[in-house]
């Protein structure tokens, strides 16, 4: 079932692509300080999402993935320390 919805995605991504690709095919000017170039829109416009998508999951990653497995590998520890020392947690 999940390799059929990653292949649906997956072509679904490809198509939007395409549609974006060819529906806005005229060229814009990308002028950065550093870096000057002429792209075709849909593509101008397929890189800035993309960045923006990477961005805003590395965001997420370090601002809530990171600290939570921090916690629980401390956790973890202060649980193992207490399991060498024959202290009994209570079942809940």
């Amino acid at each position: 079932m999940k390799k059929t919805g990653f292949i649906l995605l997956a072509i679904s991504a490809v198509v939007a692509g395409l549609l974006i690709g060819t529906l806005n095919s005229d060229p814009v000017n990308l002028d950065l300080l550093w870096f000057q170039s002429e792209l075709p829109l849909g593509l101008a416009l397929l890189i800035g999402f993309s960045i923006g998508v990477v961005t805003g999951l590395g965001i997420i990653y370090l601002g809530r993935v990171v600290p939570l497995r921090l916690q629980l590998r401390k956790a973890r520890i202060a649980l193992a320390r207490q399991d060498g020392q024959g202290i009994d947690l209570p079942d809940d």
